[in-house]
């Protein structure tokens, strides 16, 4: 198939970018890396009568540090993460997630901002972000920007808290300690697939930051603090061990496999934890 007709603009900078999506009273779309969108349109999915192409837009890939937080603007491509173009804050697993995103080509294309603002459940940087708890900056007419938490961006399936004439501009991630250790594991048919389950840790005590997380749920990242607890407390392997019953009380309506293969993903994780810093 084809695309319905739409009208193509090329916006030089943030704040024209959202002067066009608020001149478009709701019926454009954004263009980054066009690697969701695009099918999209071609499947006829999407719409839009306007889209507004950000890819050499001023303002989207803005770098800035301090002590605490790595503010990513939202242009850097997957494949750049992957190659270490830009610092990774989080000792390692910004880079590990890019790489084991679908194919190379996807990810010379597609951006980490995209990716969020399109919020495929299954799509590694909403669960991986969440994990973190990075932030989500978000640009739209007035001059302040927003900042919302990564885990509750995401309302559910392919749903955000963006309006209609708004933007994501950076990703404002965590520091992780030199003690910090984390962990990644999604499960998948094949190679380059979105994911059916989603496993996250990360541990760093000295900041304060204990989160277990299970993605690819169909709906937004879920958070289990119960297992976080457990795991700061006793270890990874009393952390496995009550995964299983905090995924069926916070996931209630997915089947019993699906469940058990959150919670696979889930223990996975968490077996592995810290593996990745060691490579």
């Amino acid at each position: 198939m084809k695309s319905s007709p739409f009208e193509l603009k090329h916006a030089r900078t943030l704040r024209e970018a959202t002067e066009l999506l608020a001149a478009a009273d709701g019926n454009a779309k954004v263009l980054a890396g066009g690697q969701s969108l695009v099918p999209m349109l071609n499947l006829r999915l999407a719409r839009p009568k306007l889209l507004v192409d950000i890819k050499r837009a001023s303002g989207f890939r803005e770098l800035a540090a301090d002590d605490r937080v790595f503010s990513i603007g939202a242009g850097w491509t997957h494949a750049e993460i992957e190659d270490g173009v830009l610092e990774d804050p989080t000792r390692g697993l910004l880079r590990s997630v890019a790489h084991g995103i679908a194919y190379r080509a996807v990810r010379n294309r597609g951006t980490m901002g995209g990716s969020l603002a399109h919020a495929d459940p299954a799509a590694d940087w909403v669960s991986t972000l969440a994990a973190l708890g990075a932030t989500i900056v978000v640009q739209g007419g007035g001059e302040r920007p927003k900042r919302h938490a990564a885990e509750s961006f995401v309302d559910g399936a392919f749903a955000t808290r963006l309006g209609e004439n708004e933007v994501i501009s950076a990703i404002e991630v965590p520091r992780l300690s030199a003690d910090a250790s984390w962990a990644y594991h999604k499960i998948c048919r094949k190679t380059g697939e979105f994911a059916n389950a989603i496993g996250v840790v990360v541990l760093d005590l000295k900041a304060g930051l204990q989160r277990v997380l299970a993605g690819a749920t169909s709906g937004s990242p879920v958070l289990l603090p119960n297992t976080a607890a457990r795991l700061a407390e006793a270890g990874p392997r009393a952390a496995c061990e009550i995964v299983a019953a905090e995924i069926r009380d916070l996931l209630p309506n997915l089947d019993l496999d699906t469940q058990e293969l959150h919670a696979v993903a889930v223990r996975r994780a968490l077996a592995t934890l810290g593996e990745g810093q060691r490579r």
